[in-house]
């Protein structure tokens, strides 16, 4: 049975998404100071989406955070087309285990 650290990932980013829930479920808004739900230009919390983008879950276009997702992403899990981090996804990806895709037209 071989694994393939996708399958990982997405466990983990779908766990942070059920936290971010609960948290949002019980009232709470802040955690250490920062917003649990960030949206918007630059945005900067727990789950955090914007064209600039920080935190333990963030997707935009440039994105920096335990999980990254975006054309730009930095992260120790970063999926992009341009991605560093330890556990990197990506047409251009750089890390320690990195998986680059390459596309290419069906004949």
């Amino acid at each position: 049975m071989d694994f393939e650290w996708e399958d990982l990932t997405g466990i983990v980013v779908v766990g942070l998404l059920v936290g971010a829930l609960g948290l949002t479920l019980a009232g709470i808004e802040t955690v250490a100071g920062f917003d649990v739900l960030a949206a918007g230009e630059s945005a900067v919390g727990y789950l955090a989406a914007g064209n600039f983008s920080v935190g333990v879950l963030s997707t935009g276009i440039f994105s920096v955070g335990l999980f990254a997702a975006g054309i730009f992403s930095v992260g120790v899990f970063a999926i992009g087309i341009f991605s560093i981090g330890i556990f990197s996804f990506g047409i251009y990806a750089a890390g320690f285990y990195a998986v680059q895709r390459h596309i290419r037209a069906s004949q």
